[in-house]
């Protein structure tokens, strides 16, 4: 198997369907997470479902890197919409990342600032946002390139919505995409993330999440897909 290609999800029904798809699959554990290779549309490809959270994904993140050498990866799921203008089932492909529960403003950083260090917003890799924008129109879905905002807490006050939208211009918020950005950044590895809205991260969050996760995590399967089957013509550019 060449350099395989890392398919990435934080729940279940954010990697089932690829699962579902794969052929000549092999499944190995590291930290206790489960990692799938096989072949997906012609490509060698590796999927595991992290966990939700910075530190589960982070975790992932370095093990497909150091143990499976992967050339690219691609974190798909479901997001809350910060964007007024985002619909359940529209899409998010990231430009860039950063984690808006970092804050270390009593020390004098701007909050989402990560002290000490260069870079605090991880921007994804411009082929790849192409290639997810190319499937997106393909599959005539809605879609908006931009900031994704991940912290460690479920976003489900109206309040809350606007202070990361005004503080942060995010489009929408999840919990692992800039942790798996960071260290995709660390080790010089192409990623893009892209997220398909399951809410509105508001007060009707946790019903929507509930109703719309699965339906939202099949629209994201399907630009995954779409970015696979033209991967060969992504890395002869």
């Amino acid at each position: 198997m060449k350099n395989p290609i890392a398919l990435m999800g934080a729940m279940d029904e954010e990697v089932k369907l690829l699962l579902d798809e794969m052929d000549n699959t092999r499944s190995r554990k590291a930290a206790g997470i489960v990692y799938t290779e096989g072949r997906l549309l012609g490509q060698d490809v590796v999927v595991c479902r992290s966990g939700v959270g910075k530190v589960n994904a982070a975790a992932t993140a370095q093990i497909l890197v150091s143990e499976f050498h992967v050339q690219a990866l691609i974190f798909t799921g479901v997001a809350g919409a910060l964007h007024p203008q985002l619909e359940i089932g529209d899409i998010v492909i990231s430009s860039e990342s950063l984690q808006h529960d970092m804050d270390a403003s009593p020390l004098g950083f701007a909050p989402g600032v990560i002290p000490f260090q260069e870079e605090f917003c991880f921007p994804a890799d411009n082929r790849l946002i192409a290639k997810a924008k190319a499937a997106c129109e393909s599959e005539r879905v809605d879609f908006r390139i931009g900031r994704i905002l991940s912290g460690d807490r479920f976003v489900a006050d109206r309040n809350e919505v606007r202070r990361l939208r005004d503080e942060f211009d995010g489009l929408c918020t999840e919990m692992e995409g800039a942790a798996v950005a960071q260290v995709c950044r660390m080790n010089g590895l192409p990623h893009v993330i892209i997220r398909s809205m399951s809410d509105k991260a508001n007060g009707e969050a946790p019903g929507s999440f509930a109703d719309f996760s699965i339906t939202a995590s099949a629209r994201s399967y399907a630009i995954v897909v779409g970015m696979l089957e033209h991967w060969d013509d992504l890395v002869t550019k």
